[in-house]
């Protein structure tokens, strides 16, 4: 389905803190301003292939002051050109949004997965507030119309003071996770790097241990799947093998590109509300 957007939204979104409907974002310490980096985008049901970005589009990432301080009210702007400098004005809806942007704080403990509206002239913006001040990563991942899925990269850096340092993350123990009244544990098929694996999800109640069977679809899909390397330098965006499944099972499929500490969210909806929950893994 394909989209001229020309159009400008009007809608505010809010960016997300572990789920939806959060317009704070936590941050680590630390400053810094990152390379643009394309990146693939893996999507579960075609043989987990990673899209080859399209090499010829560029994104600049900024704030609409000219900067971003904890605690205050700020516009995060994405624009998107062409080898030439010239604005892409025309995008292809994936998975119910022209624009899918991804913010993590350095040391990966903070996740948000928002949608900025378009606004013309190849620029995308959404507002936002930062908890504290430091390094973040965002990630644009779209698709150019008759172009392949694309993610374009950048470190920015938010004015303030910085949350307390954290500990660097570390495998979980057990693959399990309460998130509000769910139990959500996960399982993987293999752990070895360039080797496909099943990411098989099991969400039921943390009471009961029923299981759920009436998930809601979420941007078009039972649930949708973000995973970052430590280094916050490989990045996969993983869809469902069935996008109508309805629970207790989700499944994802793809490929880790390299041994390594690896974050994993997984992003669900039931009863109107979205649910994050995060996993750190270690693939050989």
């Amino acid at each position: 389905m394909k989209r001229r957007t020309m159009l400008a939204g009007a809608m505010s979104i809010a960016l997300l803190l572990a789920g939806c409907g959060n317009t704070e974002l936590a941050a680590n310490n630390d400053s810094g301003h990152g390379a643009n980096h394309a990146q693939g985008d893996t999507h579960g049901g075609h043989n987990a292939e990673s899209a080859a970005p399209a090499d010829h589009l560029k994104a600049s990432f900024a704030f609409a002051s000219g900067s971003a301080k904890a605690n205050e009210k700020t516009e995060i702007k994405v624009r998107i050109s062409d080898k030439d400098g010239s604005p892409v004005n025309d995008f292809e809806v994936n998975h119910e949004k022209l624009m899918h942007l991804i913010v993590v704080s350095e040391d990966l403990s903070s996740f948000s997965h928002i949608h900025p509206e378009f606004k013309g002239e190849g620029t995308f913006t959404v507002p936002t507030t930062f908890l504290n001040g430091g390094k973040y990563k965002m990630f644009a991942d779209f698709k150019p119309a008759g172009g392949s899925g694309t993610t374009l990269s950048e470190w920015v850096h938010v004015e303030g003071e910085a949350a307390q340092p954290s500990a660097a993350i570390a495998p979980d123990a057990k693959l399990v996770k309460e998130v509000g009244d769910k139990e959500i544990e996960l399982s993987l098929s293999g752990t070895k790097a360039n080797e496909e694996v099943t990411l098989s999800y099991d969400i039921r109640d943390a009471k009961t241990k029923e299981g759920i069977q009436n998930l809601e679809p979420y941007l078009g899909a039972v649930g949708h799947v973000v995973i970052l390397s430590q280094d916050a330098e490989q990045y996969l965006h993983v869809h469902p093998l069935d996008e109508k499944a309805t629970g207790p099972k989700a499944e994802f499929a793809t490929t880790f590109p390299h041994s390594g500490i690896y974050k994993i969210w997984g992003q669900f909806q039931h009863k109107g509300e979205v649910f994050t929950v995060p996993f750190v893994v270690e693939i050989k």
